[in-house]
């Protein structure tokens, strides 16, 4: 969402890039919610055992609750290529609150989310409770000492998630990227691999669960939950390996080239950094029952 600070990036993307036919389906749309509430009141239950549960397992445990969540929202999901497992910052497009979900569904990643969510009931706990690193993105004065946080959980083997737009596109446009959390990949030596986010309606591109504008998160998840077909690809492209003196700039700038093509030209040939072409792995699906 955007916001109103001069420093909080604001997208073009609003409810006029949504689609024209939001039809509810009361019966479907009620049992989602009602499934919904319950996976999230069985994960308020374990909120105690998480802070005291050893960090190497809660990636396992956000996994399988990320999977829950989303069957129970009725949301497909499926991803390919090479997802790394330890060492690596995860840089993707960002179209809607369910795209930590579908991350955190596919990978160990630990989030980087704003300060809010934090504050959020019951969701701002459970992140606490993962290790989600969060940015207040009102206060730049802060910023260098997130970039360390991020940097230090690298550093020792973990993998981030960071959304480098700094707010919600449609998918269809999207946002310049954001180089301050490439510097903290560069400062602990890990690759940066580029993740594509892609959401479609019975194998068509859609715009339906996009977070946009002055949306709300109701209304967001009432056309989420009312919609049948929804599915979200993620998928890994080759990584990016910095060397220790990259740019964080012309990373941010490589790796938007990587994700949206058709918009920004190729990387800087002198950037000091390398895409190697990994070994396909095979795309995982998870359908759900409409």
């Amino acid at each position: 969402m955007s916001g109103t600070h001069l420093w909080i990036p604001q997208s073009t993307c609003d409810a006029g890039c949504l689609p024209a036919d939001r039809r509810r389906h009361l019966v479907r749309s009620v049992r989602r919610v009602a499934g919904t509430s319950a996976v999230l009141a069985g994960a308020v239950v374990l909120i105690p055992l998480l802070t005291v549960t050893p960090r190497r397992l809660l990636p396992r445990v956000q996994q399988v609750l990320a999977r829950l969540v989303l069957r129970a929202l009725g949301v497909r999901h499926e991803a390919g290529g090479r997802l790394p497992t330890r060492g690596a910052l995860l840089v993707s497009n960002h179209v809607s609150w369910l795209d930590t979900l579908v991350i955190l569904a596919h990978t160990p990643a630990r989030l980087l989310a704003k300060r809010e969510v934090g504050e959020w009931p019951v969701v701002g706990r459970l992140a606490r409770a993962l290790g989600t690193v969060f940015i207040d993105r009102t206060r730049p004065r802060t910023l260098p000492g997130t970039v360390a946080a991020v940097r230090d959980v690298l550093a020792g083997g973990g993998v981030v998630a960071v959304f480098p737009e700094g707010t919600t596109w449609c998918g269809r446009e999207g946002g310049r990227f954001r180089p301050a959390m490439f510097q903290a990949a560069v400062n602990a030596g890990v690759p940066i691999v580029p993740l594509r986010l892609t959401f479609t309606v019975d194998g068509a591109p859609s715009t339906i669960a996009a977070f946009l504008g002055e949306d709300t998160l109701l209304a967001s998840l009432c056309r989420v939950v009312a919609v049948r077909g929804l599915c979200v690809t993620l998928r890994a492209h080759p990584a990016l390996h910095p060397t220790p003196v990259a740019d964080r700039r012309r990373l941010a700038t490589a790796t938007h080239a990587v994700l949206t093509p058709s918009r920004l030209p190729p990387p800087v040939r002198s950037a000091p950094l390398a895409a190697p072409v990994p070994v396909a792995a095979p795309a995982r699906h998870f359908p759900v029952a409409a």
